[in-house]
């Protein structure tokens, strides 16, 4: 059996998250506004797992935060998933084009090795 590829691993975390949702009678609360809040809560508690650390690289963690960060990883890409199937937004499509975006907005000739916003050079 073949690796699935990340598109149809979306499709597959997102078909897996509606199960979820309809075993649990949940779609009723899975509204774009609650799941942004969420995500954003998400993100939070993401972040949390960082503070206080110089970089965040590997070396600063142990395994309870290698899991944790983990874990909030994948909490985070649910209720990604989740939104944009209530919003009716395809990811794979949305970043490739935005990265088609950001390929014209930040020029690899031109940004190479300089972390400033499009807006300072």
């Amino acid at each position: 059996m073949s690796t699935p590829t990340l598109p149809d691993s979306l499709l597959d975390i997102r078909a897996r998250l509606r199960s979820f949702a309809d075993e649990r009678d949940w779609d009723q609360f899975h509204t774009p506004k609650n799941l942004a809040m969420a995500l954003s809560v998400e993100v939070a508690e993401l972040v949390e797992h960082y503070q206080w650390l110089p970089t965040g690289a590997d070396a600063e963690l142990d395994e309870a935060k290698r899991t944790g960060i983990r874990h909030e990883l994948a909490d985070v890409l649910m209720y990604l998933v989740r939104l944009a199937d209530k919003s009716g937004v395809d990811l794979h499509a949305a970043v490739l084009e935005k990265m088609e975006l950001n390929r014209l907005k930040y020029p690899a000739e031109q940004v190479r090795g300089d972390a400033r916003k499009s807006t300072e050079y």
